[in-house]
Order: C-alpha cells, then structure tokens, then sequence
C-alpha cells in the first residue's frame, strides 16, 4: 500500500509504522482527547501495544479493520487516527470512528478523515451501510456526523463499556445510495 493511502484537500490516511509512536501519544495520552472514548488516555506502553496491532492488521486477509493514521498532508505531520470496521457476518456493512489531537478540533479534519473512510468504503469496498456512533454528549463528533451527511437513527442504551460504567451512544448511518447522491 502507498504511504498515502487515501488524499484529500488537506489530510491523507495511511497506514501506521513503528516510528509513529510519539505522535499517538499526543493525541491518545490526552484525557481531554479520550473523554468520550472506550479507551484511553494511554501510557506509552499501552500506545506501543494499540500500534503493534494495528501494524499486524494492516498485514491480516481478508481485513476487517482499517485502522490508519491521519496526517497533514503540507507536513506529513500524524494528528490522529481514523478507523473502518467490517462486519462480514453481516454483509456489505461497516462502522468508521476517528479522533485527532486537540489543537486540531474545529478545522474540519475529522470530518475530512471520515469522509475519505465513507468513500472507500462505498467506491472501494463495495459497501452498503455505513454507521458510526458517538457519546450524547460529544456535540463535535455529532456535528462531523451531521456534515457527513449520516441520518440520526436513535440512542442505543448502555451501548458501550467505559473506564467508569457503560455510557448510551447515538447511532447514525449512511447508505451507498444516499453517500452517492451527496457526490459531486
């Protein structure tokens, strides 16, 4: 695979090296940045572990995870992480979910980074449904999903386990027809 995966205007998802430890840890290591994560903020030993896997996935077929990192593309600089997820078992359908590093919140990054997942997922990989949830509270990520042209589907309750209890997600989803007619 290229070192630049996918492009757009200003980011590029590639895939995870062993040298990109230290740009994980800016973004992963920071509790604001995992607030509404599963996981996280990470040690170094536990960014150092999420790499390793992510490196073997990149390397697994069929692949059913598309962990990659998101980079500037003027600098090549990693600011955060990207992620598809396929569920075989159930046909032609996946889930995407990003993050990126706090200096980078409000200028359209993520909602970048996901747009070229949604993409891929749909020109490339053929797929028919694409969904993502987010924390109730997370208006940002609410708002990518939005941009993203995703419908609000409903609140799953005690959907996902966190460090201190479960928390209920909001789940929204696109369909390769709808993605298409938003195509230029």
């Amino acid at each position: 695979m290229p070192s630049d995966w996918l492009t757009g205007p200003r980011v590029a998802l590639r895939e995870y090296g062993e040298g990109d430890l230290d740009a994980v840890l800016r973004y992963a290591a920071d509790p604001e940045v995992t607030r509404y994560l599963p996981w996280g903020p990470d040690s170094p030993e536990e960014a150092a572990a999420f790499l390793a896997r992510v490196v073997a996935q990149a390397n697994l077929r069929p692949r059913t995870q598309y962990e990659v990192a998101v980079v500037l593309r003027a600098s090549g600089e990693l600011i955060g992480a990207a992620r598809l997820g396929l569920a075989p078992a159930q046909g032609r359908r996946g889930d995407i979910g990003y993050v990126v590093r706090r200096d980078m919140w409000r200028q359209g990054v993520a909602t970048e980074a996901a747009r070229l997942l949604l993409g891929f997922g749909f020109a490339v990989l053929g797929l028919h449904r694409i969904e993502a949830t987010c924390d109730p509270d997370n208006v940002a990520s609410r708002r990518v999903l939005e941009k993203l042209g995703m419908q609000f589907e409903g609140r799953l309750r005690d959907d996902l386990p966190m460090r201190d209890g479960w928390r209920d997600s909001l789940l929204f989803s696109i369909l390769e027809g709808e993605w298409r007619a938003r195509q230029p």
